[in-house]
């Protein structure tokens, strides 16, 4: 079986889907693979390294895409490259399923069996494969080290010979993976931090980490069987930005998280809110890829406000860190593999009522095959 993996065409994404020593264990396996030359040259690694790996090295993009029976990699293909696909060709990367249904109508076309990371169940023997927790992880230590890089001030408490300075306040709204990696990355820098939720749940997780949960009475909140956040009622958001508003207030960085999954981020932090805060004050929008939850944010684009807030919508905050983002999403991939190789016919061997291949199966035998997905556009 041959795996080919084609290089990332984003210019202002460093990574790569495919690191050497992932490639050693996968020829291990007994697959081949091929690679398109310079596919991990952002991040250090020489076409020579894939190939004392095991791999052969591709100039042509074309000849790769065709030839390959798997195809990985990390964002969804152009829409031209589809049809350069073998019919029956496995296709896995990110591709945001609920929002592509031209993409998804392609690989229905081109007779595409299609795996989507964000679609990995969140499940205990699904963890070792699970790339969005991976990416998200990185992406919230990111986001810190961007604003301390960004302020004019020092996160930590100092004792000099001027005098003391006061530890900053770090406020992170949204304890996912990327909301609690921000928490921890602030306590290490020495901020004084504060997080909230609307799940109380995970209360715990932030007070062990040696911050302040904020809590606010909504009622009855959850999460969803996946772990994501509920949506609110109104009467929820209205209790929730009154209580976040106090601790807006006082803080020096904000950094918002929130995400629903399979819809637009949830917007938590209004124009209002905002001039309630300090001047100098910076805010980094993670949600921004989803629509933001910071009024005003703008993908891409660092923005002042008239009272002097800095507003940073910022996506793909895990590429500031290429090297072990690609190292991360590398292993993700070759354990989802390794999982599903059948080693007598050296062969990916799917069982389509696996509760993994049920959730991250898109399209398969020319149709639309994910229930999700299906659900979601009725």
């Amino acid at each position: 079986m041959i795996i080919g993996i084609p290089k990332e065409l984003i210019l202002s994404d460093p990574r790569a889907p495919i690191v050497p020593d992932t490639v050693k264990s996968l020829c291990k396996l007994g697959a081949e693979l091929f690679i398109e030359s310079k596919c991990g040259e952002k991040i250090g690694f020489k076409d020579k390294d894939y190939e004392h790996a095991g791999a052969k090295i591709l100039f042509d993009r074309n000849q790769l895409l065709a030839c390959s029976d798997v195809i990985m990699r990390i964002h969804k293909p152009p829409i031209e490259e589809i049809s350069l696909l073998k019919k029956g060709c496995i296709h896995i990367s990110f591709f945001d399923p609920f929002n592509d249904p031209q993409l998804l109508n392609s690989f229905i076309g081109a007779g595409v069996l299609s795996i989507s990371m964000e679609m990995i169940p969140r499940i205990a023997r699904a963890q070792k494969m699970d790339a969005l927790s991976s990416q998200a992880s990185l992406a919230g230590y990111a986001a810190v080290i961007l604003a301390a890089e960004k302020i004019d001030r020092v996160l930590p408490m100092m004792m000099t010979a001027a005098g003391t300075i006061s530890p900053m306040k770090v406020f992170v709204i949204g304890v996912g993976v990327a909301g609690l990696q921000a928490i921890a990355t602030a306590k290490r820098l020495g901020a004084r931090v504060e997080a909230f939720d609307t799940r109380p749940i995970v209360a715990e997780q932030v007070e062990s980490l040696g911050a302040k949960f904020v809590d606010i009475d909504l009622g009855d909140t959850g999460e969803t069987s996946g772990g994501y956040a509920k949506e609110l009622t109104d009467l929820q958001i209205d209790r929730q930005r009154q209580g976040i508003t106090k601790v807006l207030c006082e803080s020096d960085i904000v950094i918002t998280t929130a995400q629903v999954f399979g819809r637009p981020a949830p917007l938590i932090v209004t124009s209002e809110m905002i001039k309630m805060m300090k001047s100098g004050s910076f805010i980094i929008d993670m949600g921004i890829e989803t629509g933001g939850n910071v009024e005003g944010s703008i993908f891409g684009k660092e923005i002042i406000t008239e009272n002097g807030v800095t507003i940073i919508g910022q996506g793909n905050l895990q590429s500031r860190v290429g090297r072990d983002a690609s190292q991360m999403y590398s292993s993700n991939l070759r354990n989802f593999i390794t999982e599903f190789w059948e080693s007598d016919n050296k062969e990916l061997k799917f069982d389509f009522d696996d509760e993994i291949i049920k959730g991250c199966v898109i399209t398969r035998d020319s149709e639309l095959v994910n229930e999700i997905i299906i659900k979601s556009r009725k």
